[in-house]
């Protein structure tokens, strides 16, 4: 019967080099785009003050405009917030409402509501529960270093729940335009 070979210290260290070369598992769930024409898949979720929002709460009467973002005070975020802020009275001419969600804690988007004075509610989805739901935390690479996160990304849902439009990769700039023009061809 043969005997085990104890590993060399050479190969130890091989084997650990290619452990931390591996890259962190990708999400499981649908991409974003997949959803477009699909029902939107529900939620419970807190906001700011902690009080549960449900997706049921927010379709039916209006077109609800849903987007995730990375993260509460950061440049690109708040930039996000702050048009989606300033443009709300159009978006609710077009009979629909925002709502945003991010990995942030109620606590965090109760202080950036605040600092911004923002006129919508934001979502807290520590877990990335619904970000997995949704098709958007994906790998993300920045520097060369991959990690899981929020890709920016705003859905369009209808009164009968049914996603409608989806822009994936979002730049804000220009993009409440988007989403206006889109709102004005959903009617």
């Amino acid at each position: 019967m043969p005997t085990k070979k104890k590993p060399t210290r050479a190969s130890k260290v091989a084997t650990t080099k290619t452990a931390a070369k591996a890259k962190p598992a990708a999400a499981k769930g649908p991409d974003s785009t997949s959803l477009e024409g699909r029902k939107a898949p529900n939620f419970e979720l807190p906001d700011g003050t902690g009080k549960t929002v449900k997706l049921a709460d927010l379709i039916g009467a209006k077109n609800l405009v849903l987007y995730f973002y990375p993260k509460d005070m950061t440049p690109g975020c708040t930039i996000e917030a702050c048009s989606f802020r300033d443009n709300l009275g159009a978006v609710r001419s077009a009979s629909a409402q925002v709502v945003g969600i991010s990995a942030d804690s109620p606590a965090s988007h109760e202080k950036f509501t605040g600092k911004y004075d923002l006129n919508f509610p934001l979502l807290s989805d520590t877990g990335n529960q619904v970000g997995r739901l949704y098709g958007v935390y994906k790998m993300k690479s920045l520097y060369g270093r991959q990690y899981m996160g929020i890709e920016r990304t705003t859905f369009i849902i209808g009164r009968d729940g049914v996603v409608r439009k989806v822009f994936p990769k979002v730049k804000v700039g220009g993009h409440t335009d988007e989403v206006l023009a889109a709102l004005k061809e959903l009617g």
